[in-house]
């Protein structure tokens, strides 16, 4: 299993808590140290979609142009702009063999999970 996110995310912390706290084990990818790649962003878009992985709440997403806001439509702009701007990828991404389990954290939806 893999936690995808950056370290000091909040959202990320819970959820790495969580998992310790349950005894799931897990290896954490740091988009930050080791970025990420075309055919991973490209696998869970098109598992979850744009809409889904795609943060709209953060700084990163704030500061952009509205042009460039308004440019994201679909799968393949706002793989561009993952791609140029990892932060704006709601974190973390819980990964099992491939397939996303969870975009982002809420208790209940791990709870819910089957791992």
């Amino acid at each position: 299993m893999k936690l995808y996110g950056i370290p000091n995310c909040d959202t990320v912390k819970k959820a790495r808590s969580w998992l310790d706290e349950h005894g799931i084990s897990y290896e954490f990818h740091d988009f930050k140290k080791h970025g990420i790649t075309e055919e991973i962003l490209s696998g869970w878009l098109k598992q979850v979609g744009w809409q889904k992985l795609l943060k709209k709440t953060g700084p990163t997403w704030g500061q952009l142009p509205d042009a460039v806001k308004a440019s994201i439509k679909d799968d393949a702009s706002a793989l561009t702009l993952m791609l140029e701007k990892p932060n704006v990828i709601k974190r973390p991404v819980l990964e099992q063999h491939g397939k996303v389990l969870m975009t982002g954290f809420k208790n209940t939806d791990y709870e819910n999970l089957k791992l």
